[in-house]
């Protein structure tokens, strides 16, 4: 069995709070068991930090996932695949010698950090094009929409 989680982030999206929209979408094997689309507690001033804390929030979504499908005794084919289009954060995430400045932007690289070097997800990039969490945070033309959902 397989867990499949795919991140996207619409950095400053709500145009009356500029705060970014978050949203996830989780497979096991090829079968969508979670979807997630809310907006961030906090304002971002970047792209990357908006992305990071969407990483935030998946890796602890596919861990807790991870521990209830142990415990009903569901196998799992190693750590669960997390899809994020953001490079410079999938960059981030897979080379430990990172540093961040911002305070809360470091607490996420930690965490999803500590779940890579556990093993418990594998951060890898996914093309903004087809990556299917683009459905939760932004509003997509109709054939985009359409080649999303099909």
């Amino acid at each position: 069995v397989q867990l499949n989680t795919f991140v996207d982030a619409d950095h400053a999206g709500d145009r009356m709070t500029r705060r970014s929209q978050t949203g996830i979408l989780v497979f096991l094997n090829k079968a969508p068991i979670v979807w997630y689309s809310k907006r961030q507690n906090t304002v971002e001033t970047s792209t990357f930090g908006s992305e990071f804390v969407a990483l935030k929030i998946a890796t602890e979504m596919v861990e807790g996932l991870r521990y209830k499908l142990r415990m009903m005794g569901v196998p799992l084919d190693g750590p669960g695949n997390v899809f994020c289009d953001n490079g410079a954060v999938v960059r981030n995430v897979t080379h430990p010698e990172s540093t961040l400045k911002k305070k809360h932007v470091s607490i996420c690289y930690h965490r999803v950090r500590e779940a890579c070097a556990a093993q418990t997800i594998r951060v890898a990039k996914e093309c903004g094009k087809t990556n299917l969490a683009d459905i939760l945070t932004k509003c997509l033309p109709g054939p985009a929409m359409r080649n999303m959902l099909s």
